[in-house]
């Protein structure tokens, strides 16, 4: 149990800047606080206890602002910073060192009882604050869930989940190593490579857009020069690529 709190207190250490030392951690994060007490309601509800179980939740609601289903199931070194509004539901598994952050909900749209309605985090996923991941599909290692996310269906592992409906970015499958900056921790599920694909794809388009029009203007200057007038756009009516790629 010690050696597991230290693990606890270490892994916060390590991922917020904010914590100065051990004791302040253990004294003043309402996440860990959070993780300590879900160790006692879990432990009451798999051994049969299930009301003490639910009040142990309850109390730690009250006393943390998170709410955590003592059945749910929660790995080694996981992190809730800030943690307010933070919902875990009963058939909800998150693995080892994985990252969550205020006003998330990990919820169910199921009414099945028995089944599993909640998502599985893998090891190592960071979700960002407000994000809702909703129903009972995997989340895979190492993915990110941007801020105010709104996941319904699974997301591959070192993938990035944006949006509402989220939109998946997978990872450069390139071959290419990532540099050291991309490798470490990504607070609030941001990296600096995680644009959004509908962007993206507005950018490309803007650009052959912008390619076809230079084109053009080549053809009409072949034609002129052939003796072929064509009569010439407006240039207020001219398409500005560079001012509507500085719109996304």
């Amino acid at each position: 149990m010690f050696s597991r709190l230290r693990e606890d207190i270490a892994s916060i250490i390590e991922r917020d800047p904010a914590a100065r030392n051990g004791w302040e951690v253990l004294t003043c994060y309402p996440g860990l606080h959070a993780i300590i007490m879900h160790g006692w309601a879990h432990a009451c509800w798999t051994h049969g206890f299930k009301w003490l179980g639910r009040f142990l939740s309850h109390i730690a609601r009250i006393s943390t602002g998170i709410e955590i289903h003592p059945g749910a199931k929660i790995g080694r070194r996981v992190f809730i910073d800030h943690g307010f509004g933070v919902v875990i539901g009963e058939t909800a598994e998150i693995g080892d060192d994985c990252t969550i952050y205020q006003g998330v909900t990990l919820g169910g749209t199921s009414l099945h009882k028995g089944a599993k309605r909640h998502p599985t985090l893998r090891r190592g996923v960071i979700i960002g604050a407000g994000a809702q991941v909703l129903g009972g599909f995997s989340v895979g290692e190492g993915a990110k869930i941007g801020s105010n996310a709104v996941v319904l269906k699974e997301v591959p592992p070192g993938a990035t989940a944006i949006g509402n409906p989220a939109r998946i970015v997978v990872k450069d499958a390139t071959g290419r190593q990532d540099t050291a900056a991309a490798r470490m921790f990504a607070a609030y599920g941001v990296t600096a490579n995680g644009d959004d694909p509908m962007v993206k794809a507005l950018h490309d388009l803007i650009n052959h857009t912008a390619a076809q029009e230079h084109q053009i203007d080549l053809i009409l200057s072949a034609l002129k020069g052939s003796g072929v007038l064509c009569e010439k756009l407006i240039e207020d009516q001219k398409f500005d690529a560079e001012r509507l790629n500085k719109l996304f």
